[in-house]
Parts: structure tokens; C-alpha cells; sequence
């Protein structure tokens, strides 16, 4: 038996974020991870004989600058590049969209005079909430909390704080924050834009990892979500980590390591053990068991406590709500591996926006038939596709003069209709998702030398990512802020004394952030200081 201050479940890149602040305050921490390798969805691997590419995770962005800095992650290996044009939205009758700096403007103006003038005003809006929202991230929000004592004092102090941060907002910025959170993406769009390619490309990040209609209500939260990130100092920009985003999680575990941390792999955790009402460490699959004073749990909040916590150690209510903790992002992922790069009949050739992310959506029309297809039929017939090149940008990926693809590919259902199962139809769809890229690039299929494929059900099994769920759970306004997990629990700490949150189903939700693991950091390092103050 084991003992240890900390110890962690899952090595993804929040598992990790949380060690290595908690090793570099002078803890013990011990990470088990279930996988052969660090990293969760946030990994680099070879998937056909010479060709490597980012596994789940496929972009950069949201990593945010702090975690960076304060952990040394560029003194580990850590670089990040920009995509040469920002985004590519061919459309089937040969007009396209090209974004980027010293792009955008021209390109827009070629589809819509009106939306060249109304772009700079809307993106503008966009970043003024963004910036405010940015302060929130890598803090705890205010948490509701039934009795007076520390806690309630603290959390008033954290709800005026968040109060005076939401004050720098004028009164017409707070309209646009409602909207924005409680609006469909579609309908804002419609209100400012009339081109359906530019319309489109906001509307593809409102249903990035969510398994909705751009029309659905909240949809404008998930399009401000990508809004965030930045890429070494340049705001809303996207790029591409050298050797993956493999490149980022190895940088964390060296970061950890070199405080101290021990990371063991091929560890699964069978369950939390839970003592007089206090976690005080887990027991792994082959029996071994780790004490600590606390535990940390990167996993799915309905996967933590639904399968890993026994029931009774929770309130009812409290394990009512969780089980109902919606998760499911409709989301197909695809790598393959090129001969040659693709051609596509609006922009043929080679150029820099085959370093983009190349969205296959020409209108919002098309995004919402592909959700409402995919919830009757198990998946869209005429699906989303965004195709990344990440070897257009890093060598190291692909043979000389061959490259990767990154597919993410919605919609389809999380569950398939009729008892169904994904093992018996993915090679049918991942066909369905490369017959969609050749539409738009002629002769893609005959380039494809292998690929691997990952449906819902083998994103769950792979990844514990239930639902395939990217952000282990729905960026729905129930679901965000003080309710993310469950209203009284968003400070990353859990109804069973001494366990804690630090994965995406904790504020302020998912992608590849760091956010979580840090918070939760500090919330743990706090009840220490309390502890032997």
C-alpha cells in the first residue's frame, strides 16, 4: 500500500496541469493512468507505418498562456506554430472563404459588401466579452452554499469580485453577454451577416463538440467558447503544436516530474475509497491500492461518481442530478494518411490555406439538416466535416512529400437509434466522411493510404470520453459557470470530503486549457492552508 498527499486519476492534459502545480508547491503527487501513455485525448501516435498525427485533440488555441508560462512548458519541448490562413470554407458552387491576417477582410468583401462593413464591429463585440470572460477562467466561480461559515463568507467575497469584473462590461456589452448566452448562433448571424459562408464559419464553432443545431438556443455560448484562445499572444488565433498535441501533455509530465510527481501508467482505478465520509484514496484494477490525503479525479463527472465513488457515500440528490449529467457531442474523428495533398475545385493547388482548418459547411441551413438527420438516422447523410493538414505545417508527421489529415466529423448520434452499434457501421460512415471531402476535392479518396477511425462508442472506450463527448459534458447554460458539474460544486470540490474535480466537466468546460487542472490546484492548496493554519 501506497501513501501520498495527492493522488490523481487520469493523466490527461488537466491531470497533469494539476500535478504539476500541486509537485511545484512541494506535495507528493502520484498520477494513475488507465492508458500506456500520458496524455488522454491529448496525444500523438502513429497510425498507419510512418504517419503520426494528434489522436482526438487536434488544434491549438484555448491552452491558456498562464498554465504555459507558469509551468515552463516551452523549457520542455513545448512549440507552438500559427496556421498560416485561420480558416477555409469552400462552398459547392466555387466561391470560398479565406481567413487570416491581411485575409479576411478582402475575402468577405468578395461575398458581401455589407458583411465586410458589419465584420469588424461583430468580431470586435465577440472580443470585448471574450476579454472579460477571459479573467473568469482561471478562477473558481461563485459557488452557492447552504450554511453560514468560511465557505459562505468566501463565496461572497468570490460573487462580488466576479460582480466588479462583470461592471467593466457597458450596459449594451451586457446585452450582447445575455444573448450570447441564451441566443441561437443562427439567429444572432442572421441579425448581422447575409452571406452564408460567413455565417457559416462562426457557425461551425457554435457546434464544435456539441451535438445541437446552430439554431438550438445556448448554441451562441459554444461560439463564444472558441472565441478565447490565442496562440503565442495573438488573440482568436489558431495553430498547431510541433509533433502534436502529444507535444503538449509530454511537456506537462515533464513539468510534473521535474517537481516531483510520480506518473504510473497501465494503472486503471477500480474505485475512490471513501472512509467516514472522507476519500482517502483509490484502489486499482489489479488490487493495489494508493492512500492520500486527497484525491483528484480528471475524468467525466458522471463517469466519476456514477462509477468510481461508491453510491453511498453520496446524497441522493446529489447522485440523482449527476446520472442525468448530459454528455454527447456528436462527433466522428478520422486520421488519414495522404499520398498528396488535396485539391479542392474552389481553390485549386497548393497554398496556405491547406494550412487552415478547412470547414465542409457551406450555410447554417446545411449544419441544421445534419443534426436533425443525424438524430433520426443515427448520423448526418451530408455530414460536417472540418479537415485539417497538420503536416502542411510540421515535417516531422509524414514521410517527405506525403502528409496527415486531421477529420473531425459531425453530426452523429452519440447512441445509434434501435439498439444499433457503432462497431457494425463505422467503416460505413468513416466511407461516407471521405466521399464528403472528395466533393469539395476531387480525387481525395485515391490519396488516402490509410486512416483510423474513431466513432462515439470507441472515443468513450479509448478515452473515457462517455458519449464521445469532447468536453466531458454539454456547454448548456444548466450545465456552465456555478452549475458546472451542479450548483454547490463548482469550486471543484466534491460532496465526499477530500475529493476533487480537475478534468472539462469543471469550469469553465473544455478543450485543451489547462484551466481546470490549475483551479482545482488552488482550491486543494487552500484547504491545506486551512487545514494547518
Amino acid at each position: 500500500m501506497n501513501e501520498t498527499d495527492v493522488v490523481i486519476i487520469g493523466a490527461g492534459h488537466n491531470g497533469l496541469t494539476c500535478a504539476a502545480y500541486l509537485a511545484r508547491a512541494g506535495l507528493r503527487v502520484h498520477v494513475v493512468e488507465r492508458r500506456q501513455v500520458v496524455g488522454g485525448a491529448a496525444v500523438t501516435e502513429e497510425f498507419h507505418p510512418g504517419f503520426r498525427n494528434s489522436v482526438a485533440a487536434y488544434t491549438v488555441s484555448l491552452l491558456n498562456p498562464r498554465v504555459i508560462a507558469d509551468l515552463g512548458l516551452h523549457d520542455h519541448g513545448l512549440r507552438i506554430v500559427e496556421r498560416r490562413a485561420q480558416n477555409f470554407l469552400p462552398a459547392p458552387d466555387g466561391r470560398y472563404l479565406l481567413t487570416g491576417e491581411g485575409r479576411t477582410q478582402a475575402s468577405v468583401a468578395k461575398l458581401s459588401a455589407r458583411d465586410a462593413a458589419a465584420w469588424g464591429p461583430f468580431v470586435q463585440r465577440l472580443e470585448a466579452i471574450a476579454d472579460v470572460l477571459r479573467d473568469f477562467v482561471l478562477r473558481a466561480p461563485p459557488n452557492l452554499v447552504e450554511s453560514f461559515g468560511a465557505g459562505a463568507i468566501r463565496e461572497a467575497f468570490n460573487a462580488l469580485g466576479s460582480a466588479n469584473r462583470l461592471r467593466a462590461l457597458s450596459l449594451e456589452q451586457q446585452r450582447d453577454l445575455l444573448d450570447l448566452f441564451t441566443r441561437s448562433a443562427g439567429e444572432m448571424l442572421e441579425d448581422v451577416f447575409e452571406n452564408d459562408l460567413v455565417k457559416a464559419l462562426f457557425g461551425f464553432d457554435a457546434i464544435v463538440g456539441n451535438y445541437a443545431s446552430p439554431y438550438a438556443a445556448g448554441s451562441a455560448y459554444v461560439m463564444l467558447h472558441h472565441a478565447f484562445g490565442e496562440v503565442n499572444g495573438k488573440k482568436g488565433v489558431w495553430g498547431h503544436a510541433i509533433g502534436g498535441m502529444g507535444a503538449i501533455t509530454q511537456a506537462l509530465a515533464h513539468a510534473a516530474r521535474e517537481h516531483g510527481a510520480q506518473i504510473d501508467l497501465d494503472a486503471p482505478v477500480r474505485e475512490v475509497i471513501v472512509e467516514r465520509d472522507r476519500a482517502v484514496g483509490v484502489v486499482l484494477e489489479d488490487g493495489r491500492s494508493i492512500r492520500a490525503k486527497s484525491v483528484v479525479a480528471n475524468v467525466n463527472p458522471k463517469l466519476l461518481y456514477t462509477r468510481l465513488v461508491p453510491s453511498e457515500a453520496l446524497p441522493a440528490a446529489f447522485l440523482a442530478r449527476i446520472r442525468n449529467w448530459r454528455c454527447g457531442s456528436g462527433t466522428f474523428r478520422m486520421n488519414v494518411a495522404l499520398s498528396a495533398l488535396p485539391s479542392f475545385t474552389a481553390l485549386p493547388g497548393a497554398g496556405d490555406h491547406l494550412s487552415a482548418g478547412i470547414i465542409l459547411a457551406p450555410d447554417l441551413g446545411y449544419m441544421d439538416r445534419a443534426y436533425l438527420d443525424a438524430r433520426a438516422h443515427g448520423w448526418s447523410r451530408a455530414p460536417v466535416v472540418e479537415l485539417l493538414i497538420p503536416s502542411t505545417l510540421d515535417d516531422s508527421l509524414a514521410p517527405p512529400g506525403q502528409h496527415v489529415a486531421s477529420l473531425f466529423c459531425q453530426h452523429v448520434a452519440p447512441e445509434l437509434p434501435d439498439g444499433r452499434s457503432w462497431d457494425d457501421h463505422r467503416e460505413e460512415v468513416a466511407d461516407l466522411m471521405i466521399t464528403t471531402v472528395d466533393r469539395y476535392a476531387p480525387g481525395f479518396a485515391s490519396v488516402v493510404l490509410g486512416r483510423q477511425v474513431l466513432s462515439p462508442l470507441d472515443l468513450e472506450r479509448q478515452f473515457g470520453l462517455l458519449g464521445g463527448d469532447i468536453f466531458h459534458g454539454a456547454l448548456t447554460l444548466n450545465q456552465l459557470f456555478s452549475a458546472r458539474p451542479m450548483l454547490g460544486h463548482a469550486d471543484y470540490r466534491s460532496p465526499v470530503r477530500g475529493l476533487y474535480h480537475c478534468g472539462s466537466g469543471s469550469h469553465p468546460g473544455g478543450g485543451v486549457t489547462g484551466a481546470p487542472g490549475h483551479n482545482a490546484a488552488q482550491a486543494i492548496l487552500s484547504d491545506r492552508r486551512s487545514l494547518f493554519a
